[in-house]
């Protein structure tokens, strides 16, 4: 086959498909960034992205009643911005439970509103922890 014909024969959804994926992986290049620096949040402008902010809406719902609004502790559960531990011990202890002398969470494996969204709570309690995002209802990037 002679170079002169390659245009020919060549796929007409070949150059396409990797437009499409080059755009992708460049959309995707920095929440990988953020993810490979260990950060669950991103934080553009004072404004959260869908995940941080789905976190906020998750926590406040199922986890503020013991954990105190914001994740700042209260008279009979931690503080979880003070010192938040890694991803991995985090969706243990949110999925299994946890025992501390009398203290007693339980878990929340099969918690449809919460099992699901553990990360997003997560990217949340890590952007207050950071001390990247203030206490109350974030505002939210739109994209």
């Amino acid at each position: 086959m002679s170079l002169q014909h390659w245009p020919q024969t060549m796929s007409p959804w070949l150059v396409p498909s990797v437009v499409v994926f080059s755009l992708a992986a460049g959309l995707s290049a920095s929440s990988q960034d953020d993810l490979a620096t260990g950060r669950f949040y991103e934080i553009v402008g004072g404004k959260v992205d869908a995940r941080t902010y789905n976190g906020f809406r998750r926590y406040h719902g199922s986890c503020n009643h013991c954990h105190g609004p914001d994740g700042m502790g209260s008279t009979f559960a931690s503080a979880l911005v003070d010192r938040l531990p890694g991803i991995e011990v985090f969706r243990r202890n949110v999925r299994d439970g946890v025992r501390s002398g009398p203290s007693v969470m339980k878990g929340f494996a099969d918690d449809p509103n919460v099992a699901p969204y553990i990360d997003d709570i997560y990217a949340y309690l890590q952007a207050r922890a950071d001390g990247a995002l203030g206490r109350g209802r974030p505002e939210r990037l739109e994209r």
